[in-house]
């Protein structure tokens, strides 16, 4: 499988797409108003010690002090000789004054301040450096002990210095003792540069952000798979080629540097990808399509016919058609990044070695996302339940959001049902106060309508209240708008 990475730059927001086989699969987008702070290192300073909430507050150059816990500080819990572990109390672990490096893990929400910790982490793709903690931990989500042994004792190995510890990231399943050593040695590196600058950094100072989006991209690719990574920033490139030769030499040849006048993602057709990616329709290119709906509680997403009559029977058109929906539902899942409950509506298959045969295409469609997806049978209604885990906000999240016209509804009401509803309501003004004379505004779709094919419903109006009625068209308005205004 040929796979590049299309990256475009723009001093406001970063985007990467991931092409694979000419085809976009997934797209990355940072902005800059938007990046958060959690996992930055900064050299703080204690500002206040509070023994009541056995917490204390750190200045480390934000608009507030940031919030250290006990429980969150290196060394507060401690074993006696008996094995019992017990906690140090705030004023045992920091004192007023005194210089600590931290590293955020809240963001600063509303009065309140970052939250922070001093057991520092370094994060790699399979990888995440502990270098205050010895343990070795496999994340629980691989579940096969052999698997979890394997890794544990390969990281063991590798481990030069005893006193730092790592956790072993799900993505590591299944790899090689050559690719552990490779996150191995790059966090190694990362580790002495935090040393190298606390040492002369001044408080308050920032020591270490975790990595932009570029260069996350870069340490976290799948080396064997990426052919090309195609920039569109020369300054960028040129940071890409200094951070790959520092840390990842194997990946400096596959840069190259896009100089086109025709911006990178319209030669490969990215941005009409992402604009049809937010619509509800997908078309197959057998003639069918998806409908997809996004909602607070879970996706679903419909397979039809569509145009497609297949060329032989009905079970075989339908077969065909759910077979190429599987591999397309595995593609926008990874595009739109779409996460949770995930239903899956299929067209009803008869034939068991039918439905057998699309579980398998849907599953191997799967294999090639990064986000841990869990998939059930068919259900006796024909549904194909599954999930997939929430990395970040999906790409509608992030580009959209709610209409303000339908209250995100996705729908809108008709105009005639907007003018018997401005019935009703000047009927119910009327009986309540005394009134001399009576405006309604309203968008000028619902005023043509009352003045047209419902100007008899007008008339009729005008005789029950006893009063004209003046009709007032407001461009503003939106079509549910309205007002009705007494004098």
């Amino acid at each position: 499988m040929s796979e590049e990475l299309l990256i475009n730059v723009t001093p406001q927001e970063t985007r990467v797409a991931r092409v694979e086989n000419g085809v976009l699969t997934e797209i990355f987008i940072e902005r800059i108003q938007k990046s958060g702070m959690i996992g930055n290192i900064y050299k703080g300073v204690v500002q206040r010690v509070l023994p009541g909430m056995e917490a204390a507050f750190v200045e480390i150059g934000l608009a507030r002090a940031a919030f250290l816990h006990a429980s969150d500080i290196a060394g507060a819990i401690v074993s006696d000789e008996s094995g019992e572990r017990s906690q140090k109390s705030i004023r045992q672990l920091v004192s007023e004054n005194e210089e600590v490096a931290v590293q955020i893990v809240k963001d600063p929400l509303g009065s309140k301040g970052a939250r922070i910790t001093s057991n520092l982490t370094a994060p790699a793709r399979l990888l995440v450096l502990m270098p205050y903690d010895p343990s070795i931990g496999v994340s629980t989500r691989i579940e096969c002990e052999q698997e979890r042994e394997r890794l544990r004792a390969m990281v063991e190995e590798l481990r030069v210095d005893k006193s730092h510890g790592f956790i072993v990231r799900t993505a590591a399943e299944g790899c090689s003792l050559e690719q552990l050593k490779r996150d191995h040695d790059f966090l190694l590196k990362v580790w002495q540069s935090i040393q190298d600058r606390l040492k002369s950094a001044s408080s308050g100072d920032l020591i270490f952000t975790d990595l932009n989006l570029v260069l996350r991209t870069i340490r976290d690719l799948d080396r064997t798979v990426v052919e090309r990574i195609r920039i569109d920033s020369r300054e960028t490139y040129q940071l890409c080629m200094e951070f790959s030769e520092k840390y990842l030499p194997e990946v400096k040849p596959l840069l190259e540097h896009y100089p086109g006048e025709r911006p990178i993602f319209d030669l490969y057709g990215v941005e009409d990808e992402i604009d049809r990616a937010l619509g509800k329709k997908v078309m197959l290119k057998s003639g069918g399509h998806l409908v997809i709906d996004q909602t607070e509680s879970m996706t679903t997403i419909d397979v039809n016919t569509g145009a497609y009559v297949g060329h032989r029977n009905l079970e075989e058109t339908v077969f065909k058609t759910n077979l190429e929906a599987a591999q397309a539902i595995a593609r926008q899942l990874r595009l739109r990044n779409l996460g949770g409950i995930v239903i899956l509506d299929f067209i009803d298959m008869t034939v068991d070695e039918h439905k057998r045969q699309v579980m398998r295409m849907l599953e191997k469609s799967l294999e090639r996302d990064a986000a841990k997806t869990q998939v059930c049978d068919v259900s006796p209604l024909g549904l194909v339940e599954m999930t997939r885990k929430r990395t970040r906000e999906s790409l509608e999240q992030l580009l959209c959001s709610p209409c303000t016209t339908c209250d995100g509804r996705g729908t809108t009401k008709t105009a005639e049902t907007v003018c018997f509803e401005i019935t009703r309501e000047i009927i119910r003004q009327v009986r309540q106060f005394e009134i001399n004379s009576l405006t309604v505004l309203a968008s000028p779709e619902v005023v043509e309508l009352f003045n047209e094919d419902r100007s008899a419903d007008l008339a009729e109006l005008e005789e029950f209240v006893g009063l004209p009625i003046r009709l007032q068209g407001e461009q503003v308005y939106t079509r549910e708008q309205f007002d009705v205004v007494l004098l």
